[in-house]
């Protein structure tokens, strides 16, 4: 109940509300991404102070394992239920595997800020894992779409390349390096802002997310009732995967809880542009809905005070 009402929480709420009753409410989209940009550079830069903090440890090495495994398995599953329960072809199952199984910054982001507040300590390294997870998802999901296809697997350097390229990545990893050289002396100048700041902007990012998502849910016919059911099914699944994945390896509850939010997530910023451009036959419409209107908002409400809660009693 906690983490359902913090103001993060209540504004994603907001904005779907204001979508729901087409109200003229919008945030520019400049303002929208240069919030995402800060948000990405600041989980960035604090997870690799912590890591600079701690050192390299077993836990890091178990976790980056991990996360690298479930990422290139939870597409075959993912695959496989929209692809035999979903009733979609196999370009569009491709499709939708790759955004399941890789991962959503932005759902990282809200779900640290919620541990946190639950006073769950999430390990900076998390940072690393969910950078690893990225990529891996998405060229199984371009190999599972595309395995027929006389195109084969051609081009899959290029695809891995885009990828590592993109501007979510390339910021992540990069704060995370910069941070690690930081430490927590170079980190102390800039913390009024990377850190002090964050909550606030999190809540107007949110803002502008539930506005999204919500214009996207009035779409009339932008994805069958059958569809829903497994974009929350997937979230649900393979977020209590990740969670009991992280207890086996001996993660604290906080980065068992992240890294169970990491595989419940789905991706709507690295997948759908790899996916447009190597797969231009495919509807990048339906996929996005899934992942970004339908996934996200149940992450959010649900799927992270949830998990939070899970993490709360265990050991």
């Amino acid at each position: 109940m906690q983490s359902l009402l913090s103001p993060a929480i209540l504004f994603f709420a907001l904005g779907l509300l204001a979508a729901t009753l087409r109200s003229n409410l919008q945030i520019p989209e400049a303002i929208g991404k240069a919030l995402a940009i800060y948000l990405m550079a600041a989980i960035g830069l604090k997870g690799g102070v912590q890591v600079s903090q701690n050192g390299v440890t077993p836990d890091l090495l178990l976790a980056g394992v991990a996360g690298l495994c479930l990422s290139l398995l939870l597409p075959f599953s993912a695959y496989w239920a929209v692809r035999h329960l979903g009733k979609l072809d196999r370009m569009h199952a491709g499709a939708v595997a790759a955004h399941y199984g890789s991962v959503s910054v932005v759902t990282f982001v809200t779900a640290v800020a919620a541990l946190e507040a639950a006073g769950l300590h999430v390990a900076g390294f998390m940072v690393a894992v969910l950078a690893l997870m990225e990529a891996p998802a998405i060229l199984v999901g371009l190999w599972l779409a595309r395995r027929s296809s006389e195109k084969g697997t051609s081009g899959v350097n290029d695809h891995l390349t885009h990828t590592l390229r993109d501007g979510s990545i390339l910021l992540l990893t990069g704060g995370f390096v910069i941070g690690l050289v930081a430490g927590p002396q170079g980190f102390e100048p800039v913390q009024p802002v990377f850190e002090g700041a964050f909550s606030g902007i999190l809540c107007l990012f949110l803002l502008d997310m539930g506005l999204v998502a919500g214009r996207h849910l009035m779409r009339r016919g932008s994805v069958s009732p059958r569809l829903i059911a497994l974009a929350i099914g997937l979230a649900v699944t393979n977020g209590m995967i990740g969670l009991l994945v992280g207890m086996a390896i001996g993660l604290d509850p906080g980065s068992a809880a992240a890294l169970g939010i990491l595989a419940g997530s789905a991706s709507y910023i690295a997948a759908p542009a790899a996916i447009r451009m190597a797969l231009p036959e495919v509807d990048p419409g339906m996929p996005l809905t899934m992942s970004l209107a339908i996934t996200f908002p149940f992450n959010v409400l649900v799927g992270i005070p949830v998990l939070t809660a899970v993490a709360g009693l265990l050991p």
